[in-house]
């Protein structure tokens, strides 16, 4: 009978030395947008915090997640009346994404809002370049942190500003971003096939096979 090996338990890492992992220095490497959740309490007053974390679910029905730490005061009024709105912010609003995730209490007297007709929440028209009024369907709450899942009832974009992005511990503007030249295309290899019969590239040139 042929010996047939078993698989072994790996080794516990004992550099780690039994603490958790910390996945903050990991998700700093993942730059995002940045946005503004936004809503507001019985008594009409609003409430907000700056989120990174979100992302689509699904199109149809229109549906996103935002992760919000499960202490904050504005995900205990988000869930009791059941909607908000996100605010994308562009590339000139750093200083409202500190101002919101500094907890200021004066928050809302220091930049310009609004709230439509059947808006979620108060939109930061100065500040954001796009905003989704969302109402809220679902709630999964983990660790230190609730998943909001949300349906997206409208949309507004304003095609005349750029995002603002986030990584590393440090802003970037999009337009910068997009405006930087994009790397020269490699020529694909031509694994198999002898030297003889591969396409000669033209002299003082490199030959791209798309």
């Amino acid at each position: 009978m042929p010996h047939r090996s078993v698989p072994q338990p790996a080794a516990p890492d004992e550099s780690a030395g039994g603490q958790p992992a910390d996945l903050r220095p990991f998700m700093a490497a993942f730059p995002t947008g940045v946005s503004v959740v936004t809503t507001l309490d019985s008594d009409s007053v609003p409430h907000g915090l700056t989120c990174t974390s979100l992302a689509s679910v699904a199109l149809e029905p229109a549906t996103l997640v935002v992760c919000i730490r499960a202490a904050s005061p504005t995900l205990a009024v988000l869930l009791t009346e059941g909607h908000f709105a996100l605010n994308l912010l562009h590339e000139r609003a750093r200083g409202t994404s500190d101002l919101f995730a500094s907890g200021a209490p004066d928050r809302f007297d220091r930049v310009e809002w609004r709230l439509p007709l059947g808006a979620g929440g108060p939109h930061l028209t100065a500040d954001a370049h796009a905003v989704a009024d969302c109402a809220v369907v679902r709630t999964v709450g983990f660790g230190d942190h609730t998943a909001v899942f949300a349906e997206v009832r409208r949309v507004t974009v304003r095609d005349d500003r750029q995002p603002l992005l986030y990584g590393l511990r440090r802003y970037a503007p999009w337009s910068a971003a997009a405006a930087a030249p994009q790397p020269a295309a490699q020529p694909t290899p031509h694994r198999g096939l002898p030297a003889a019969l591969r396409p000669a590239a033209p002299e003082g040139g490199t030959r791209v096979v798309r």
